[in-house]
């Protein structure tokens, strides 16, 4: 992306202290930015453009280190910054997450809708695995036996050590949910190993993890969700059940209609107050059930009608207004790691309706081999609240 010569040289220099209450951090859990030079005073104004060219220089730029570089400058470029970011993160979600096998450093966000890709350069996540994305975080592991958990939209970085419990950790196979505790500044880690079905979890008021199933024992847990401030467990028998966080206890519901069992082909997610649970194998399987809490009971669903799922090897989600989000009801958004496309699936009959190509980054080196893995929520931010569950 090509700017005047001034702007150029502006979005080159430090980042300074960037205070935006909905999407900047100034507490010690921001990370920081590449920088160079002497860090601007916040209340400095040096620029000579007008409103007009600064809002056309921040379109352009499809970097998320550009952008936050943008915003540093000075307090006008901050203003326009604030704008286009808010109206940015409103229109963006969900974006596909994307990294490469050759440049690990660089991630990518692509948006469907709008055909695009955002960067940010992760040297952080150096060597790490992929464990999903959660309450707008990334969610990695590593050989260091820490989790870090980064939230590329507003910088805010959490890290948590799991010595105590790194015999359950298969870092490929990990599942984790972030949620924060309600009306406080605590948050809570469940992390599912997918090879010995172990279940964990972290809560950060005891800094301390203590485990619910060890090896599959007493339950085999494949899928958590959060839904009305509760954590909701599914086993591998197609039970729910609601995670204690006073306890150490999955108690589960008394469910009818329990559908067939298939073992680790189903999702459990939530959309619009409703708690789902999906099964699905392209072109072959697509069921769909709500738990209906008055009567106790799974609900086959014939059809998505207006929601729209969105499946990756990690996660399943549903958004029940898609149009809004440049998406199309009754279906469900696949995303196929193998062929970095974005499978299209009619939510009636599972007919593959069309392949989106996600064309990735510009920036990645022709070496690099990308690997699509998974949707990420920017706006989803799950609660819990521990006075619910005895």
């Amino acid at each position: 992306m090509q700017v005047d010569k001034m702007a150029s040289k502006k979005l080159g220099m430090e980042h300074g202290n960037n205070e935006d209450d909905s999407n900047q951090s100034n507490s010690s859990d921001a990370l920081p930015l590449p920088s160079s030079g002497k860090k601007m005073k916040e209340d400095m104004d040096i620029s000579p453009l007008d409103l007009d060219m600064l809002d056309i220089i921040s379109k352009k730029l499809l970097s998320f280190d550009d952008l936050f570089n943008f915003s540093a400058v000075c307090k006008e470029w901050r203003a326009v910054h604030k704008v286009y970011w808010r109206k940015f993160l409103e229109s963006q979600s969900p974006l596909v997450v994307q990294t490469t096998s050759y440049a690990k450093k660089l991630y990518s966000f692509y948006s469907i809708p709008e055909k695009q890709a955002y960067n940010s350069k992760m040297s952080y996540f150096w060597g790490l695995y992929y464990c999903g994305s959660s309450s707008g975080y990334l969610v990695m592991a590593g050989g260091n036996n820490k989790l870090q958990l980064m939230n590329p939209f507003t910088r805010k970085e959490k890290t948590v050590d799991f010595s105590s419990v790194r015999e359950d950790f298969f870092y490929d196979t990990c599942r984790v949910l972030l949620a924060f505790a309600k009306d406080s500044n605590e948050f809570v880690v469940v992390a599912l190993c997918g090879i010995s079905f172990s279940l964990n979890v972290y809560q950060s008021r005891f800094s301390s993890w203590v485990p619910y199933a060890k090896r599959g024992k007493p339950w085999k847990v494949v899928d958590f969700v959060v839904l009305d401030n509760i954590i909701y467990a599914l086993t591998d028998k197609v039970e729910i059940g609601v995670l204690s966080l006073n306890s150490t206890s999955l108690k589960l519901l008394e469910l009818k209609n329990t559908p067939d069992v298939t073992p680790r082909l189903f999702k459990l997610l939530h959309c619009d107050g409703k708690l789902l649970v999906v099964r699905f194998v392209p072109k072959r399987v697509l069921d769909v059930y709500r738990i209906d809490f008055a009567t106790m009971s799974y609900v086959k669903l014939e059809s998505l009608g207006e929601l729209a799922l969105f499946y990756s090897p990690f996660k399943c989600y549903a958004l029940a207004n898609p149009g809004e989000w440049g998406y199309e009801s009754n279906r469900l958004y696949y995303i196929n790691s193998k062929s970095a496309e974005c499978e299209v699936y009619s939510g009636s009959d599972n007919v593959l309706m069309e392949s989106i190509v996600l064309a990735g980054s510009r920036h990645v080196l022709h070496k690099s081999k990308p690997y699509w893995l998974d949707w990420c929520f920017r706006n989803l931010h799950d609660e819990v609240d521990y006075s619910l569950v005895e």
